[in-house]
């Protein structure tokens, strides 16, 4: 990874801005994306003290322009792309019966057409480069879960999207990487948004007890660096969870629901 232009969407906290460190540590120059353009200025000293080459672009990948624009400079920063993961993503918390299709629209249009914009104006410097395009979904991509129609949606679409990139690839030297982390302690389920749009302002479950960002970023770029198609994280939650999916569909599924309906107001009975 020394030397390799590593672009990172959602970087400003939780996952992407320890996939910024975990890469920085590895010698890669950084291209880091978020909304929140102060905080990015913390990582980018940060980071900067450290020795790593950063690049800092304020970017709703909701907006097709903004990521256009993203890419436009980071290529004209470093002259090359070799690594795009998508990362930037947005949660919700509600059941579908009460929620807004508003809101369901805005889980799609950040989390998947977010990592479809900025997957296509990277798509030729990734090919020119054999580099590789990394989809940061979840478990909730393998499985429905109650009182998340959209996330689960969106992840879902991410799948399917990079899947299909994958194969179209076979014969270019792209690398397609979809990474489901499973429930990871970071800030995402504090600003999930509820019925109405608004951010539910804090988290229903234990983060203590999950996997770190750190830990997940290290896998992640682990699996970057050994070009794997599928990185599944945690046992009981991603892989025995994927795996009662395909042999045993409707028992996963009682016991998503009974898992589910643990959580405060969660709207299950």
């Amino acid at each position: 990874m020394i030397d390799k232009i590593v672009l990172v969407t959602g970087a400003s906290s939780g996952i992407g801005k320890a996939l910024a460190f975990e890469f920085a540590s590895r010698g890669s120059k950084l291209v880091l994306a978020a909304r929140n353009i102060e905080k990015l200025k913390e990582i980018e000293n940060s980071l900067t003290k450290q020795g790593t080459e950063v690049l800092i672009v304020k970017t709703d990948v909701s907006i097709e322009s903004d990521c256009q624009h993203l890419v436009s400079e980071a290529v004209a920063r470093f002259g090359r792309l070799d690594i795009l993961i998508n990362n930037a993503g947005i949660s919700m918390r509600a059941m579908f019966k009460d929620c807004e299709l508003s809101v369901l629209k805005n889980l799609m249009d950040v989390n998947f057409w977010g990592t479809v914009y900025c997957t296509k104006y990277a798509m030729p410097y990734i090919t020119q480069s054999k580099g590789s395009v990394v989809g940061v979904i979840s478990i909730a991509g393998y499985i429905g879960l109650p009182g998340r129609t959209g996330y689960s949606a969106s992840k879902y679409a991410i799948r399917g999207f990079l899947e299909t990139l994958r194969v179209e690839n076979l014969k270019t030297g792209v690398h397609v990487l979809v990474a489901a982390p499973g429930f990871t302690a970071s800030n995402v389920r504090n600003v999930a948004l509820t019925a109405d749009g608004s951010s539910q302002g804090e988290t229903p479950r234990d983060e203590a007890k999950m996997m770190t960002a750190e830990v997940c970023a290290a896998h992640i770029a682990k699996a970057v660096v050994k070009r794997k198609r599928e990185l599944i994280l945690t046992f009981v939650e991603g892989k025995f969870t994927v795996w009662l999916k395909k042999w045993f569909p409707s028992l996963l599924e009682k016991l998503t629901y009974n898992h589910m309906a643990k959580e405060p107001n969660s709207g299950l009975e």
